[in-house]
């Protein structure tokens, strides 16, 4: 399952690409969705594109939703789940 996950930008590059990060987990995605985007913003990443900015309130509620099921599934089964998946390309960087 894929969800839109908040991330938050960390660099812009001028072609409306950008970089955003969640727990050391980096992705360079598409901000072209979004009108302004700048650095320090939060943003819900879905399929390579960032789609809706967030504030930091609502950012955090939803990570803190995400984390308290990603608990609960470690919980029944013994296995962790990641809130940001490994990128497909490659360039996902863990700091």
């Amino acid at each position: 399952m894929c969800l839109a996950v908040p991330m938050q930008i960390v660099a812009i590059r001028d072609d409306e690409l950008g970089t955003v990060e969640l727990d050391g987990v980096r992705h360079e995605v598409s901000l072209m969705l979004i009108d302004g985007p700048q650095t320090g913003d939060y943003v819900l990443i879905h399929a390579g594109y960032a789609i809706e900015r967030l504030d930091t309130h609502e950012a955090d509620e939803r990570l803190k939703l995400f984390r308290h099921l990603a608990a609960l599934h470690q919980q029944e089964t013994g296995q962790p789940a990641r809130l940001v998946a490994p990128s497909r390309m490659g360039r996902e960087s863990e700091t």
